[in-house]
């Protein structure tokens, strides 16, 4: 992973000192809440229904134990013991006090982490593929080009006022595990004539108006990145609205302009940077690339995993759902579940943070990933370590089976924390995840997406949801509306509105029918849920949600 040069500690050493004094300024009142705000936002703080909230970046979802450690210290030292992650691969401490926070993050500092650029009308945290340098289907590691955008953005004096944020996603597989699709600007690692490059995808979001991004440039060679990048940012920074917020984001810019024109514009404006960078952004990338070199992989032995499968039914589970393939055979990707039927899906406490970085630090080369779909990844793990990796995880609450199921739900934290929520979140991902496990139905049902959003703003990503649930405020009174359909993948589609939206009380039943009902239109066990629904259409699904409508017609 990259290692921070004296420049970097030098930057983020006085940006920290700078932000302590502003806050100082604040809470001896020389500064009013409103001059704070832009203040507080340029390095991650927040003030949510109860409390200031601090943003942490873990960019492109890479971390090491001590820093994994230091999160868990975070938690302990200045909040209520635990972190929530979140779909942007960051992490989340809802209670800090004000005051606290510039130690927070100079103890951030220590360990090269820190909150710039986690809020405000700039460039965000760069996201990536979780199972990045690891996966079977890869085409390269994608974490070397995130690193060279997150140096060329952070602090960039030309987009640190933006019409509205932006976001970045980088890939290196066919196969998308980081819904790019649903990014400002969507980056994937592709092959032309035997030339490694990238095809550029523009104009993705989700919010009030979702939509997937499009192809801008299908084949871009890898020295024309930046300029690229930049081109593309400095005509959203010139188009833009700026008169309406809800209007703000690059795909309304798209949608209004055509993308044609926004190709036009964007080819001209890099026709003009290109020369610019005088390949000082190629020498950037040589000096990152063998910072993210494989681990020296040792040879394992694959006896003791083959029996332990054999022998042990909940061992089984747990690898047959929360273990990937890695790109060597006698290796594992393992995905640690924060998902444990009951919890608030990815939150984890200090103490299971720290048994993270120690399994980590024992089992898997010391590194760990953060997934947008809110749970941590150990990437490189010899097989022969997953019975013991397994038993110490199940110790402390990390070992539940359920990747990719119906309990491994995304959702944001909702009314609980947010001041911008209209509905609950959390609550609700908890008593689907609970109704379910009661049911015992998880694994029959296989391969399901829920995602739960408590606002139209979509933090939770139910847009791209094989069943998306939207949290709002109707009178005063919570009301969640379904959509079906949606996709995060390579294959991306926008969900559909079922139909009327279903109060508190109703909601886990609705969803129960759905589910349950899924089970008999399918074809056969190998079906999924989102292939089902693409193969019939919305009708049979929305009478299994509404079926007194059904009655009514008949």
């Amino acid at each position: 992973m990259y290692s921070y040069t004296d420049f970097d500690r030098a930057f983020l050493a006085e940006r920290n000192r700078q932000f302590r004094a502003q806050v100082e300024r604040r809470i001896d009142g020389s500064l009013t809440e409103d001059e704070f705000k832009p203040l507080r936002l340029m390095n991650g703080v927040y003030l949510q229904l109860h409390a200031y909230m601090l943003r942490v970046a873990i960019p492109y979802g890479t971390l090491n134990s001590a820093q994994m450690r230091q999160l868990a210290l975070l938690a302990e030292k200045w909040d209520k013991g635990y972190g929530h992650f979140t779909t942007r691969q960051n992490i989340q401490y809802n209670w800090p006090k004000l005051s606290d926070i510039p130690d927070m993050l100079d103890a951030l500092a220590e360990v090269n982490l820190h909150a710039i650029q986690t809020s405000g009308n700039t460039i965000r945290n760069v996201t990536s593929d979780h199972f990045a340098g690891a996966a079977a289907d890869e085409v390269e590691d994608p974490r070397p080009t995130a690193e060279l955008i997150r140096q060329w953005s952070t602090d960039h004096p030309e987009f640190q006022f933006l019409p509205r944020k932006f976001k970045i996603a980088v890939i290196g597989a066919p196969n998308d595990r980081a819904v790019i699709k649903s990014h400002d600007i969507g980056v994937e690692i592709t092959e032309q004539d035997g030339q490694r490059g990238y095809r550029i995808h523009v104009g993705g979001g989700l919010g009030r108006t979702p939509m997937l991004g499009k192809v801008v440039r299908e084949f871009l060679p890898k020295a024309d990145l930046l300029p690229y990048l930049e081109a593309i940012v400095s005509v959203y920074n010139l188009l833009g609205r700026r008169d309406n917020k809800y209007k703000a984001r690059i795909k309304i810019t798209v949608h209004e302009n055509g993308l044609e024109k926004i190709r036009d514009l964007v080819e001209e404006r890099f026709d003009l940077l290109k020369s610019q960078f005088g390949g000082v952004d190629q020498e950037m990338l040589a000096a990152i690339e063998p910072q993210f070199a494989a681990p020296d992989f040792r040879d394992a032995a694959t006896g003791a995993f083959e029996a332990a499968y054999s022998n042990d039914p909940t061992f089984r589970s747990w690898v047959d759902t929360n273990i990937a393939a890695h790109r060597r055979a006698d290796h594992a990707i393992v995905s640690i579940s924060l998902k444990a039927h009951g919890k608030t899906p990815g939150d984890a406490t200090g103490a299971q943070m720290r048994v993270m970085a120690d399994l980590a630090e024992e089992h898997a080369y010391d590194e760990l990933r953060i997934s947008h779909e809110q749970n941590v990844i150990l990437p490189h793990v010899p097989k022969d370590a997953l019975p013991q990796l397994y038993r110490a995880l199940k110790a402390e609450g990390l070992g539940t089976a359920n990747i990719g199921l119906v309990s491994d739900i995304i959702a944001c934290p909702g009314m609980d924390y947010c001041a911008l929520a209209t509905a609950r979140s959390i609550p609700i991902a908890q008593e689907i995840a609970t109704r379910f496990d009661e049911l015992k139905l998880e694994h029959e049902i296989g391969d399901l997406k829920i995602k739960i959003s408590g606002c139209i703003n979509a933090c939770g990503h139910h847009h791209v949801g094989h069943i998306g649930i939207l949290g709002l405020d109707r009178a005063g009174v919570e009301n969640y509306q379904i959509t079906l359909g949606g996709d995060g993948t390579e294959t991306a589609s926008i969900g559909t509105r079922a139909g009327p939206g279903f109060s508190a009380d109703e909601i886990v039943p609705a969803i129960e029918r759905l589910v349950v009902g899924y089970l008999d239109l399918r074809n056969d066990a190998d079906e999924t849920f989102l292939q089902a629904y693409r193969r019939l259409g919305a009708e049979p699904f929305k009478a299994l949600l509404y079926p007194e409508a059904r009655e009514k017609a008949a």
